[in-house]
């Protein structure tokens, strides 16, 4: 269904409401619960029969500054930290105003979230992501995206924000002031309905199910296997094209090089961060694996066969079984065991010399082929699963300023046009190693909080 845009003087008639929400991931719930401490009346409308979108796909896992949830557990993290943490990995090429707006306002967003919607954080603090100096990673007691997008949608029942499921948003009216007067959307069985409002957010995700537009943008995930969601479809894109909106950073994107193939389950990279390894079909290493799980992506559809094997110990058995998700792969098959070098050298299908040599040279401190500092070394027994490089979502869309208002070429704004999360440019840069881990949450849950204040003020203005 090709997303439209229609020109109207008016949608008399219509139901109202004073924000509209595409989209009921993190951060369009996340907008919805801010604005219902605001007092302001809002409708999310969400395309699937329960709001789950990308968030529900990913480890759930929020980087945050500073928060209540740091303080806590002794962590001493600041805003500014975290702004050069996202800047040095986007190697300065990130929005420096999303980047300073983000990093300042995920912390009271998160805190919000926890003292007036009940959503529990805790601080991932035995392991630290690539590329954070500290540990910042907060995550509900779940430990999973499922998880977190449960506690955001009960919280969202218990505040009684309107969620309209089943309701794929297909066409914008907008006047000819580009002022938008309301949306339509299809239910189920075709049935046509319209809504009107005074302020529209796009909090709908980027294009990674849209199979021509990843073509066309990002050429090395053309052939990749997409684990996004499907209703990633560059909606909020083409909405923009059609109103003569900017776009920024269409070249960045979050991809994973750690995807189990076949079981098409994510495993998390903080095995990689603890000491294990990827090997490819001849026995060896390809790559630093602590730069980050994004770019590794590339690296691992760069290999024989497009795909790798995570190697690890029994230590980091128990470390990983930690995580649901690793728990959940492993029982569905993905984890294979070897009582030595020669058995797993079996399995991979690669001489059993190389790949001894790989394992040897894992010793404590540099290795200097890939220029990673080893921690400890691997001892037998292995385990190992086989894994392929993933699109999971992009980061580039809308370009829009620091309170999500969405910019025309000439740096002007839409009259009341917000965008946030995977429809707007992120953080991450132009390029897949601009992804710092937990951008794309970070996104969705600062954009969305920030996009609340925005529309609570448009709302005020109203006549």
């Amino acid at each position: 269904m090709t997303p439209t845009l229609e020109r109207v003087s008016g949608m008399n008639g219509a139901v109202h409401t004073a924000v509209a929400i595409v989209g009921g991931g993190a951060c369009g719930l996340t907008a919805a619960l801010i604005l219902s401490q605001l007092g302001v009346d809002c409708v999310v409308l969400e395309r699937d029969a329960l709001p789950a979108g990308s968030t529900a796909l990913s480890s759930g896992f929020v980087p945050a500054a500073a928060t209540q949830a740091q303080q806590a557990q002794g962590i001493v993290d600041t805003p500014e930290l975290f702004a050069h943490d996202i800047q040095t990995k986007a190697h300065g090429r990130a929005s420096p105003l999303l980047v300073e707006a983000y990093s300042r306002n995920i912390g009271p967003a998160m805190d919000a979230l926890s003292q007036q919607h009940g959503v529990p954080w805790q601080v991932l603090d035995t392991f630290l992501y690539p590329g954070h100096s500290v540990c910042r990673m907060h995550a509900v007691p779940e430990k999973t995206g499922v998880g977190l997008m449960m506690r955001l949608h009960h919280a969202a029942e218990a505040a009684g924000v309107v969620v309209l499921t089943q309701a794929r948003v297909s066409k914008l009216y907008v006047n000819d002031a580009d002022q938008v007067l309301g949306l339509g959307f299809v239910r189920p069985d075709g049935q046509q309905e319209q809504l009107s409002c005074d302020t529209l957010l796009l909090a709908c995700n980027g294009f990674g199910g849209n199979a021509d537009m990843v073509a066309s943008l990002l050429p090395d995930m053309r052939e990749a296997l997409y684990a996004g969601h499907m209703g990633n479809d560059g909606s909020a894109i083409q909405w923009g094209k059609q109103l003569g909106a900017q776009l920024a950073d269409l070249g960045g994107y979050q991809g994973h090089g750690s995807w189990a193939v076949p079981q098409g389950a994510l495993i998390s990279w903080a095995l990689m961060m603890e000491g294990a390894v990827q090997v490819n079909a001849q026995g060896q290493r390809f790559h630093d694996e602590t730069q980050g799980y994004s770019e590794a992506a590339v690296h691992v559809l760069a290999q024989p066969g497009g795909t790798a094997w995570n190697v690890f110990d029994d230590r980091l058995l128990a470390f990983a079984q930690d995580f649901p998700d690793f728990r959940n792969a492993q029982a569905v098959g993905a984890v294979h065991s070897f009582v030595d070098v020669t058995a797993l050298a079996l399995h991979i299908g690669c001489a059993v010399e190389p790949l001894l040599q790989t394992l040897k040279a894992v010793q404590v401190g540099l290795e200097p082929r890939t220029g990673r500092n080893f921690k400890r070394s691997l001892v037998a027994p292995f385990h190992a699963i086989r894994v392929t490089g993933a699109l999971f979502h992009t980061q580039g869309g809308l370009d829009i300023n620091a309170q999500c208002q969405v910019l025309r070429p000439d740096g002007r704004v839409f009259p009341n046009l917000l965008a946030a999360g995977g429809a707007a440019r992120g953080v991450s840069g132009d390029a897949v190693w601009g992804y710092l881990s937990g951008n794309g949450l970070l996104s969705a849950i600062a954009g969305g909080y920030l996009a609340a204040h925005t529309a609570a003020g448009q709302s005020v203005a109203q006549p």
